[in-house]
């Protein structure tokens, strides 16, 4: 199953809205073939391990990161392709969140007479996806906000300069992110301040650039043209500005109803603060530079209005800490009224 969880990992940022999948057969305790899913619409990773062990496949355990699904969608089901092969025994990291499946193609197996087992790795397997079972479930894109600070908390000098904070490892690390959302959202100062172009640059000439999203009082009118984010013409920002719950849950639905799985939030800090206050924010990775800025002015990695009591203070579960680069890098999950994991 790890190896199966390694194979998933190639597809990384390339199979949106479908799931990162990885597959194993393995028969008298030797590999005859393995597979991914590598882009929507394209086989999945049963179907590609299954054609690399040819007759082999037949009373072979296959090892799969996530149950086979049993419908016909771009591609046909995949319990069929299993039942042909002759698969004697099926390991599933874990069950498919999607209604349309959720456990059905385990039983579709064990009803062929195919013995299956579930849940092994299934804390890593979950991890894996848990952008397409946000989607899948709530019908809204998982949303990741990324910030890198200083040692006390800032983001930028009282003028606004920021580059660089963090390292380059750090900074390689955002690249993969971007490869892994559908759409970025960043705020319209931090477009002033910093004009970034929000794209995919490592690989060069990567694929599948996310959607941009500005978050902007003003709107479009407030930014020059030469800013590097309006560069590509087929990929222009669409500038938003929701405040309320209702306005930042509307938004997130729509983004849903368009396919889109993760939205990576990059800042800045009064854009941060709206989305945790919104209650929006599933998982946070802040970048920790070992500088400390220092200053009354600087700018604080989340702004917004001074809570009256710590006991307003968001709490995260499911925290990790480990170094990337010079940097540390503090992930979790945000406790909110959408997401008590």
């Amino acid at each position: 199953m790890r190896q199966a969880l390694r194979l998933a990992k190639k597809g990384w940022g390339m199979t949106s809205p479908n799931p990162l999948v990885g597959a194993v057969l393995v028969r008298d305790g030797a590999c005859v073939g393995e597979g991914y899913h590598q882009r929507a619409g394209t086989p999945h990773a049963e179907v590609h391990a299954l054609a690399a062990a040819g007759e082999a496949a037949k009373g072979a355990t296959l090892y799969v990161t996530l149950e086979p699904c049993c419908t016909q969608g771009r591609t046909p089901p995949c319990t069929d392709a299993i039942l042909r092969s002759g698969v004697a025994r099926v390991v599933v990291g874990c069950v498919d969140p999607n209604p349309q499946h959720a456990g059905r193609g385990i039983e579709r197996l064990k009803a062929a007479g195919v013995t299956v087992d579930a849940g092994i790795e299934q804390p890593a397997c979950e991890a894996l996806n848990e952008a397409f079972f946000c989607w899948v479930t709530q019908h809204r894109p998982f949303v990741l906000l990324k910030m890198a600070m200083t040692l006390d908390g800032r983001i930028a000098t009282a003028a606004g300069e920021s580059r660089w904070i963090s390292g380059p490892q750090a900074r390689a690390r955002v690249q993969r992110l971007r490869r892994w959302a559908d759409a970025i959202l960043v705020g319209g100062e931090t477009v002033r301040r910093d004009d970034p172009d929000l794209t995919v640059r490592t690989p060069k000439n990567w694929w599948r650039q996310p959607g941009k999203f500005v978050w902007s009082r003003k709107g479009q009118g407030e930014l020059s043209r030469e800013l590097r984010i309006f560069a590509d013409s087929a990929n222009q920002p669409q500038f938003i500005r929701p405040q309320s719950v209702a306005d930042w849950q509307a938004f997130l639905t729509g983004l849903g109803r368009r396919e889109i799985t993760a939205l990576l939030v990059e800042g800045g800090g009064e854009l941060a603060a709206a989305c945790l206050r919104a209650g929006i924010v599933d998982k946070i990775e802040f970048f920790v530079a070992p500088k400390i800025l220092g200053g009354r002015g600087s700018r604080p990695v989340v702004g917004g209005p001074d809570p009256a009591a710590l006991s307003a203070a968001l709490e995260l579960r499911d925290v990790t800490v480990r170094r990337v680069g010079a940097d540390l890098l503090v992930s979790g999950y945000v406790k909110n009224r959408d997401n008590q994991r």
